[in-house]
C-alpha cells in the first residue's frame, strides 16, 4: 500500500511540488499581484505576449542524423564508389533539411487550384501551381531522383543509390514525391518495351529519365475509375477506339487521377471490337500510353472536371478527368494491360514504403531534437526517461522500417541489371507487398506517437508537423490497401506454389546464422527460429484460413524477415551497442501474430453479427 509521503516522493522527484509547479514563468498567471514596493516588472500587460518563446525543432542533416541509413550504406557500398555516394548523400541530407524542406512547406501553404473557364467564358481547365511545386520538379531533375536508377552508373548499386536519395527528398518534397513515384514505374515500363513501340521509347523515355529540367517530363497513373480503386477488372469501363493511323480514341472518366499535372500518363482501357462491344474482366483490359497535352500544349480532349478535397497531400493536384476522345497508343498486347503495368505498380509500391518510413524517421528527428529544447517541470525532456522511452520504442520500428526498405531497393538493384538469383526474384515479389502494407500501417503509428512529442504544438497547422500525420494517413491507402496486399501476398503463394515462402524461409535461416553463435543474440536467433517454423507450418496446414487470416499472415513474414535483417546487420556491422539492443527489442516482440490468433480464425459468423448487430440498413 502506498504511503502519503511516498507519492509525494515521486512527484518530488519530478519538480512537480506546488511551490516549483506555481513559480515557474511559463504558468504564472497573467492576472498576478505585482509588489510594486520591490520593484517588480509584470510579465505580462496590454502591450506584452509574456518573456517566453519556446524554440522550435531544427533539422539536423537527414543523412548524417540517421545511424541506420549510414552504417548499410557503409556495409553494402563497395569501397570504390562510396566516396562519391556518400558525398553526395551528406550534400543532399543538408539541402533537403534546409532549402527544399521551406520548399515543401510553401506548397502546403499554397495548394493546386483549378481554373476551369476563362473570362470570356471559354473552357481552359488551367492547373495553377505553386512556384515552390514547380521548383520541386527542377531539383527533382538537378538531383537525378529518377536518372540515378536508370543511368547504371554504379551498376546493381544505382538503385540503392537512388532510393536513398528519394527517402532523404520525401519528407521535404511537399508530395512532389508522388509524381516521382508514377514517372519511375512508367520509366521502368517503357525502358522494357518490345522494338514494336520503339518510337514511343524514344520520345517518353529520356525525358523520364532526365536531368535537364527543361527536359524532364513526369508520368501519371490513371487506373482508378468510378467502380473502384484496386478491383481494377470490373471496375475499369473506359473504353478504346481503334483508329485508321494506329492510335485510339479514349473514352472514360478517371476518378482518382494524382499528379495532374503530369507531361504523359500510362492507363488501362477496354479496346472496342468491329462489332462496338468489349471485353469485361481483366482479359478485356489493355495498357495505353497517353500524353497529357497536345501539340499546341492544349489538353489532350481531356476535360479536368473538378479537384479533389482531400484529408493531406493537399500539395498535391490531384482531379477528377474526363477523357472525350483522348489520343492513345497501345504499349501491351491486347487483354495484356495488368501484366504490363505490373512494372509500374512494383514500383509505386516500393515508393509507397520509403515515403512511410521516411515520414517515421522525419517526426522522429524533429522529436528528438525537439527533446533537447523543451523544458518541462524544470528539466529537458531528454531527461525523462519515459519520454526517452517513448522515442527508443519509435527509433527501433523506424529502423525496422528503414532497413526492410533498403533490403527492398538492394534486391530491385540486383533485378535491374539482371544478376539477381531466381531466390532473390521470389523475395522480392513477396517483399514488396509486404513492405509496401507494414511500412504504411507503422507510419500512421509513429507519427501520430511522434506528435504527441510536441503536446499542443503537434496539433497546430503552423508549425508544419500535422502534415506530417495527414500526408502519412494516404500510404495506406495507396497503390492498394492493407486488406487488398495481404491477398496479394497469398496470390503470391499460390502462384508460385509456395516458392516464394520457400526463398523467405532460406534467406531468414541464413541472415540469423551468425547470430545464433554470439552470446548477445543466440536467443533471439532461436525466436526467429522458432517463430518462422510455425508461420510455414500454419500455411500449410490451415489452407481453408488463408484468407481471414490474410493479414496476420502478411505482417507475421514482415516481422519476421526485419528480425533476420536486424540481426544480419548487428552481426555484420560490428556488434555495436545499438544494433544489438535493436535487434533483440524486435525479436522480444510478436513475430507470428498468425500464430498468437489462431483461435479467431473461426469466429466469422460472430464477427459478423457483431458487426451488424442493430444495423438498420439492408
Amino acid at each position: 500500500m502506498f504511503r502519503v509521503s511516498c507519492i509525494n516522493q515521486i512527484f518530488s522527484v519530478n519538480s512537480l511540488n506546488r511551490s516549483n509547479y506555481c513559480t515557474k514563468p511559463e504558468f504564472r498567471n497573467a492576472t498576478q499581484r505585482i509588489d510594486k514596493s520591490e520593484g517588480k516588472q509584470a510579465q505580462f500587460s496590454s502591450a506584452k505576449i509574456g518573456p517566453f518563446f519556446q524554440s522550435s525543432p531544427q533539422l539536423e542533416n537527414q543523412y548524417t542524423g540517421d545511424a541506420v541509413l549510414q552504417s548499410y550504406v557503409h556495409r553494402y557500398i563497395p569501397e570504390e564508389i562510396l566516396a562519391p555516394i556518400e558525398t553526395d548523400l551528406i550534400r543532399f541530407g543538408e539541402r533537403v533539411a534546409t532549402e527544399v524542406y521551406e520548399l515543401g512547406l510553401q506548397c502546403e501553404r499554397e495548394p493546386p487550384q483549378l481554373l476551369q473557364f476563362d473570362a470570356w467564358g471559354n473552357r481552359v481547365d488551367q492547373l495553377i501551381t505553386s512556384p515552390a511545386w514547380k521548383r520541386q520538379h527542377d531539383i527533382s531533375a538537378e538531383e537525378g531522383l529518377i536518372a540515378n536508377a536508370y543511368e547504371g552508373k554504379y551498376g546493381e548499386w544505382s538503385r540503392l543509390y537512388q532510393v536513398i536519395k528519394l527517402f532523404l527528398y520525401s519528407p521535404s518534397s511537399g508530395l512532389y514525391s508522388c509524381p516521382l513515384a508514377m514517372t519511375d514505374g512508367a520509366a521502368r515500363v517503357i525502358k522494357q518495351l518490345p522494338s514494336a513501340y520503339s518510337w514511343i521509347k524514344e520520345r517518353a523515355y529520356p525525358r523520364l529519365i532526365s536531368r535537364d529540367p527543361a527536359q524532364f517530363w513526369t508520368s501519371g497513373q490513371w487506373m482508378t475509375e468510378r467502380r473502384g480503386g484496386s478491383d481494377v477488372a470490373s471496375g475499369t469501363e473506359t473504353v478504346a477506339v481503334p483508329q485508321s493511323d494506329g492510335s485510339y480514341r479514349l473514352h472514360g472518366y478517371k476518378w482518382f487521377s494524382s499528379a495532374t499535372d503530369a507531361n504523359m500518363t500510362l492507363t488501362l482501357a477496354r479496346v472496342e471490337g468491329p462489332d462496338k462491344n468489349v471485353i469485361e474482366g481483366t482479359k478485356g483490359l489493355s495498357l495505353f500510353y497517353l500524353e497529357v497535352f497536345d501539340e499546341q500544349k492544349k489538353l489532350n480532349n481531356i476535360q479536368v472536371q473538378k479537384m479533389k478535397n482531400k484529408l493531406g497531400t493537399r500539395q498535391l493536384p490531384t482531379a477528377e478527368l474526363l477523357l472525350d476522345g483522348a489520343v492513345a497508343y497501345r504499349i501491351s498486347d491486347e487483354g495484356r494491360g495488368v501484366a504490363g503495368i505490373s512494372n509500374m505498380l512494383t514500383i509505386s509500391r516500393i515508393h509507397n514504403a520509403l515515403s512511410s518510413a521516411a515520414a517515421m524517421r522525419r517526426i522522429l528527428s524533429m522529436a528528438r531534437d525537439y527533446s533537447t529544447r523543451r523544458k518541462a517541470f524544470g528539466d529537458y525532456l531528454k531527461n525523462y526517461p519515459l519520454h526517452v522511452q517513448t522515442l527508443a520504442r519509435m527509433e527501433v520500428e523506424v529502423r525496422a522500417a528503414t532497413i526492410l526498405v533498403l533490403e527492398v531497393a538492394r534486391l530491385l538493384g540486383r533485378e535491374d541489371t539482371g544478376i539477381a538469383s531466381d531466390q532473390e526474384s521470389l523475395l522480392l515479389r513477396l517483399l514488396t507487398p509486404l513492405a509496401k502494407l507494414y511500412t504504411a500501417k507503422q507510419a500512421m503509428s509513429v507519427v501520430s506517437e511522434g506528435l504527441e512529442c510536441f503536446g499542443g504544438q503537434g496539433y497546430i497547422e503552423d508549425t508544419g508537423l500535422p502534415g506530417l500525420l495527414r500526408d502519412s494517413q494516404v500510404l495506406t491507402i495507396w497503390e492498394g490497401t492493407t486488406n487488398i496486399l495481404s491477398l496479394d501476398v497469398l496470390r503470391a503463394i499460390t502462384k508460385t506454389q509456395g516458392e516464394v515462402l520457400v526463398a523467405l524461409h532460406h534467406s531468414v535461416m541464413s541472415k540469423i546464422k551468425k547470430a545464433s553463435q554470439t552470446q548477445e543474440l543466440k536467443d533471439h536467433s532461436h525466436r526467429v527460429k522458432e517463430a518462422t517454423l510455425k508461420v510455414m507450418n500454419f500455411v500449410q496446414t490451415n489452407p481453408e484460413k488463408a484468407q481471414v487470416a490474410a493479414r496476420d499472415l502478411a505482417y507475421s513474414l514482415t516481422r519476421i524477415y526485419i528480425a533476420s535483417l536486424l540481426l544480419d546487420h548487428a552481426v555484420e556491422c560490428g556488434m555495436t551497442r545499438t544494433d544489438i539492443h535493436t535487434a533483440q527489442r524486435w525479436c522480444e516482440g510478436d513475430l507470428a501474430p498468425v500464430v498468437s490468433n489462431l483461435s479467431h480464425y473461426n469466429t466469422t459468423p460472430e464477427d459478423l453479427h457483431l458487426v451488424f448487430q442493430n444495423y438498420s440498413g439492408q
